[in-house]
This record gives C-alpha cells, structure tokens and sequence, in this order.
C-alpha cells in the first residue's frame, strides 16, 4: 500500500493538465487536457472543465492520458509458474501442461495465479482482461477461479475452458454450466466467454461447445491458425457449420489461407495477437500484415506469463516491430526499399484499447476517455524519470519509450487501483504467501530434478561441421 493521498469513496476527480489521447472516433489528442469522473464514470473530458467543490485533483501534467488498456487472452492461471518457460518452444509447453503436469495444479493453485496476475494487469494500466482459463479440470477449479478474479482489482471476463477434457463433454457438466452462467450474471465480473479449439475433426465433434455458448448469449474464444495444432480446416469447418459468429474472438490466426481470413471478416470476428508469443513458439509469424489486408479488427494479448511479458506496452512494442520488420524483410526481397512504414505507433494504441473494447462488445463502456463511459482510466507520468521527457509524440512515446514503471495512476471505475506509482488495492502480501505455498507445492509434485530439468529444456547436441571458419586441432593436424 502507498502513503500518497487517495480521493475518499465517492469523491469527485480530476486530472489537470495532461496530453489527453481520448481514443475517440476522431482520435482527439488535447495537449494540454483534464478529465473529470463522477460517480465512477467519465463526466466530461475538455480544457480548463469546472470541477465540483472538494474535488481530487491529479496533476496530470507531463504525462499522458489514456483509456485503460484491454487484453483479450491472457492464461492468469499460469502466471503462478511465472518465467518459468522461458526457454520453452510450443512443444514444450504443450507437453508440460496438457501431458505432464498442468493436471497436478489444485484449484487452490488455479487461484494463486489469477490473483497475481490480476494485480500485474492493473498495476500495468490494464484494467480489462479476458482470463483464458483452460485449467478448469473441474468444476471445483472452474469455482476458483471465478472468485480469485471477482476479488480482484479490475475487470475480468471469464473465458472457461478445459486443456484436459473434450469440450463437448465438459461443457455439458451442468456444474459447469452452472459456474459459466454465474460468471455471465456476476456484476463482480465483465462477462463470459467459452474458451475451445477446433482442432479440424471432419465430423465436428465441437458443435455442442457452440450450441451451449448460442443458448447462454456468450461468445466463444478459440485459437486459430496455430502450426501444428489448429490450421484451415478448423476455420472451414466452423464456417460450414454456421458458428463463426459476430463477436468471437479468433486468437493467434498466424498460419491462415486468405480464404479463411475472409471466413472471419465476413462473419464478424476479430483477432487477437499476441505477438511475443507468435515470435516465440511457432504459431507463425504475427499477422498483422494479415489483419489489415482482410479488413479484420485486431486486439492485444499477453497470451502467458508463464514466458512473456504481462504488460501492454511490451505487446506493442513487439507488435509493431515484427510488422514493420516483416515489410522491409519482403521489400528486400526483390531488392526494394521502404520508405514509408504502413503501420503506425497510433494504430497499434488504438488495439490496446478500442481494439480489446470493441472484441468485447463493450465499446460503449470502455475503450475511450469520452463523456457517460467508465472511468477506467490511465496516467502515464513519471517526472523521476528522464525517458518521459520530453514527450512530443504522445503515440510514439506511449509504444516506443514508456514502460509499466511509468504507469502513475490507474482508476477503474473511478475507484483508484494505483496512485503516484504504486499499487493501492488488492493485497498483494496475501497473495504472495499463496504463491509461495503454490509454488513449494508444485516443486514437491514434480521433484527437483524434474523441475530443473522442465525449466531448463537440453539443447540437443549438433555436429559441427567442418568449415574453413573454425579451427579445429583435427583440422591443424592436417595441414602440417
């Protein structure tokens, strides 16, 4: 907890003087900006605005305001085992969670997870996330993590899912059922997603998945165009079968045919890229090159901390400097050059923000800093440090210069979870015991060698060969 002065329970706020990105329809940029929140919601954003009497005022100035950011799929439950796949390829992962030992995490254990990975998402700026949560091997763990994320600081959705069973079984279990409509009904949480893959069976065993998420008005989250694992079949199949409806989110889409990104832009899907993850297993290369070819609305996601950064602006970061990469890379090609990048620092805040809003059918509450919103709200300042000065473009600064550390102030609903730099809600000492006692568990499951040995995956020996570039003593002893 923090010594900085917090606004009192219902008190009116005011930022002052801040580079205000509104993220409206006209991307209104106000240099010198306030926002003022009421009761939890925006009630005017402008220049020099009138503040009621005994208002908490922000100086905002020498930083930027933004909406709070949105993530579309992050794993929280496996933030527990934070970094510790690093070193991990797909295969890896696949073969310690889903073969190994994702069956060992109690759902005590599911719960340690969401709870810190919550508090990293807002401390972060961001202040919706959609909580991928395929480790609900049982309704017990499915139970867990609903209340891990409803006490939490931030808005959740939670999207269940079940990496150990058939999904037109488990989604049949009336117990589950039970925890999704709960989910969908709790004003605790954001609402509710059904979170499946379709691998391509011919007879499309997934079609139950689908009718239960058509009956309960929910959308469903699903991994896509991912090598070795979901390809074009699962996106035919689901486009045959008429599921592919508006509002569901398609994540990854990296090894697709034109003719399935079209599948999604003509029924109203979007994307979700998570871009480290893309560039670091194998899905394919990030696509969104892709996505701005086919007219497919795109958002951002950290996919899992179990390797990759938990922060947004490490999501950007990497977003655009695969796309831009990509471009000069196939520019070079045919001994071309580019000289003006197609996509810019402005678009890829845009999917930070009304992108995930908007995934989410929710852009009329988030997404934006406009009059009747939600106050969910970032202040990205930190005058201790020299990288926030001077700040010209605000875009540019925001994907190219700021960091987590330079989140000041991030209000959700109005309510403050970070004030002058540090958390201010939630209880992360509590948390951190659960984690502690998570992790001991887990080690003792698995023992030391396996733990070090799931950690730190052998790199299989190569013969070198020999080239007139290394010297070898086999090699000297032939020339003498």
């Amino acid at each position: 907890m923090s010594d900085t002065p917090s606004p009192r329970p219902g008190q009116p706020i005011v930022f002052r003087n801040g580079i205000v990105l509104t993220m409206d329809d006209a991307h209104t940029v106000l240099p010198e900006g306030d926002v003022l929140v009421i009761d939890g919601k925006i009630a005017e954003v402008g220049v020099d605005l009138d503040a009621p009497d005994g208002a908490f005022e922000i100086d905002a100035a020498r930083g930027i305001l933004m909406p709070g950011m949105v993530d579309t799929h992050r794993h929280m439950w496996q933030t527990a085992m934070r970094a510790y796949g690093a070193d991990w390829t797909l295969t890896q992962y696949f073969v310690w969670y889903y073969l190994e030992h994702g069956m060992k995490f109690r759902p005590e254990d599911v719960a340690a997870g969401n709870l810190v990975s919550a508090l990293d998402a807002v401390e972060s700026g961001v202040t919706t996330s959609v909580d991928w949560s395929h480790g609900l091997r049982t309704p017990d763990h499915g139970e867990a993590a609903l209340e891990a994320l409803a006490e939490s600081p931030g808005r959740f959705v939670l999207a269940y899912g079940n990496l150990a069973g058939a999904p037109w079984e488990w989604t049949q279990d009336p117990a589950v059922r039970r925890i999704i409509e709960r989910a969908r009904d709790d004003s605790r949480l954001f609402g509710a997603q059904i979170a499946f893959d379709v691998p391509g069976d011919e007879n499309f065993p997934e079609a139950p998945a689908f009718a239960l998420a058509e009956e309960l008005g929910l959308k469903i989250t699903t991994h896509v165009g991912v090598w070795g694992a979901t390809n074009d079949n699962g996106i035919r199949l689901m486009y045959e079968h008429g599921v592919m409806r508006p509002g569901n989110i398609y994540v990854h889409a990296a090894t697709l045919s034109d003719e399935s990104y079209q599948m999604i832009a003509a029924t109203g899907g979007s994307v979700s890229l998570a871009t480290e993850s893309e560039q670091t297993c194998g899905q394919g290369y990030p696509p969104a090159h892709a996505l701005r070819k086919h007219g497919i609305p795109a958002s951002l996601s950290i996919d899992t901390s179990v390797w990759f950064s938990s922060d947004m602006f490490s999501a950007m970061r990497t977003t655009i400097g695969a796309d831009r990469a990509l471009e000069h890379y196939i520019a070079h090609q045919t001994g071309d050059t580019v000289t003006h990048a197609k996509i810019r620092v402005e678009e890829v805040v845009d999917w930070a923000t009304r992108g995930g809003a908007k995934a989410l059918g929710r852009f009329d509450e988030i997404g934006s800093l406009e009059p009747g919103k939600l106050a969910d709200i970032v202040l990205i300042k930190n005058d201790d440090s020299p990288t926030m000065t001077p700040i010209i473009n605000p875009y540019g600064h925001i994907v190219y210069q700021a960091g987590r550390g330079d989140v000041h102030t991030v209000l959700v609903g109005g309510n403050p979870v970070k004030l002058g730099g540090k958390l201010v809600a939630g209880d992360l000492p509590s948390v951190r015991r659960k984690l502690e006692s998570t992790v001991e568990y887990l080690r003792g499951e698995l023992g030391d060698e396996t733990w070090k040995s799931g950690m730190n995956p052998e790199i299989p020996e190569v013969e070198i060969l020999t080239n007139p570039y290394q010297y070898r003593r086999s090699d000297a002893a032939h020339t003498h």
